[in-house]
């Protein structure tokens, strides 16, 4: 298999469109800045690439973000990476940070007022994973880019 090479940031030419990454410092302005680049970069991904991102998709994607960013800086300390990226049909949401506690979704409380990030999370994506790594975890959410036919709340991938 011969190596694909790579731009300065490691990202192979035909892969440019489909990612982009960005670090957050943990200032007051990164859950605003990562839902405004989650937005950019789909409107870019539709554009540039002409995959079809519908309304839905940009808006779940960037509830996504602000929840994920949020427990982030809530939770762990120091930076957080955000990594957005195209695969087939899904958006794929990566959030990393330094802590290693895996976050657990709590069981549900008709009385707590908050706390339902993960859950919300949970409800809107079509795949979620927590990877431990070597220095924290690494948070993954899957977004389908068009609404389903079908108008299920929560979407499918279309067939």
């Amino acid at each position: 298999m011969e190596p694909v090479p790579v731009d300065e940031e490691g990202t192979a030419p035909d892969e440019q469109q489909l990612r982009t990454t960005v670090a957050l410092s943990g200032d007051s302005t990164d859950i605003a800045q990562a839902r405004h680049l989650a937005a950019q970069f789909l409107a870019r991904v539709q554009a540039e690439v002409g995959l079809p991102v519908s309304r839905r998709a940009v808006d779940v994607t960037r509830l996504v973000v602000s929840e994920l960013i949020t427990n982030a800086h809530k939770h762990a300390p120091g930076p957080v990476l955000m990594d957005l990226r195209i695969a087939g049909d899904m958006v794929e949401v990566v959030v990393w940070d330094s802590e290693p506690v895996l976050p657990v979704a709590r069981s549900a409380d008709a009385g707590r007022v908050g706390q339902h990030g993960l859950e919300i999370v949970m409800a809107v994506s079509q795949g979620f994973e927590v990877q431990r790594e070597p220095v924290g975890k690494r948070i993954t959410a899957r977004i389908a880019l068009l609404d389903d036919p079908g108008g299920a709340v929560a979407g499918r991938s279309p067939q």
